[in-house]
């Protein structure tokens, strides 16, 4: 494990995307880059388990490239996205509330690629975790070809009406490039102190 990534913290990245693979054959590409990159910072993927969509594609790609994949799927699941039997770890839940709060356990940063309503439900959910203080594990959203435009306009209207109010700001980190997500997350861990990071993570 390379020694700057176990000095930031950052060993597990969860990454949440679609089952689908959308109409844009770049999102399908962004979710390969970005598995080939897991791998090769040796930093481990932890996703929902499935095998298709964009969730195949970069579980696939970490794996392909030698990289080390958590999946963690409710049993009712593993037929519809057809879980992925050749990860290193795959861990089948009960329901929906085990497999988020297991992502969340061995997670220490968190990933948005496009997706549906599952990827934004879980996305969403650990910008309101970290928001009202539970934690602070970097949360970037890949803004690939535009496909969040639409939700951070939302986000600004949010502020504009004053329903995101000052002091509970979004900690969130916005990219439109696979290569910069990494980085990023680097960055924004190098902010937080280790001992704190541990802290505000066993409040939760």
């Amino acid at each position: 494990m390379n020694e700057t990534l176990i000095a930031s913290g950052l060993q597990n990245i969860c990454v949440y995307c679609g089952s689908g693979s959308g109409r844009n054959p770049a999102f399908a590409k962004a979710a390969r880059e970005l598995g080939q990159r897991l791998a090769a910072a040796r930093i481990g993927l932890v996703y929902g388990g499935g095998s298709l969509g964009l969730m195949g594609e970069v579980a696939r790609s970490v794996l392909d490239h030698g990289g080390h994949v958590t999946g963690i799927i409710p049993g009712f699941l593993s037929e519809r996205e057809h879980m992925l039997v050749e990860a290193q770890e795959l861990i089948v839940v009960d329901d929906m509330h085990q497999r988020k709060q297991l992502m969340f356990v061995k997670s220490d940063a968190f990933v948005a690629l496009p997706g549906g309503l599952g990827t934004l439900e879980e996305f969403v959910e650990q910008l309101t975790w970290s928001q009202l203080g539970r934690h602070r594990r970097p949360i970037v959203l890949a803004n690939i070809e535009g496909f969040w435009n639409p939700l951070l306009a939302q986000f600004e209207s949010m502020m504009e009406e004053g329903f995101i109010r000052p002091g509970l700001d979004l900690n969130l980190l916005v990219v439109d490039r696979v290569e910069e997500i990494i980085p990023a997350i680097e960055r924004e861990l190098a902010l937080v102190p280790p001992r704190e990071a541990a802290e505000v993570s066993a409040k939760f």
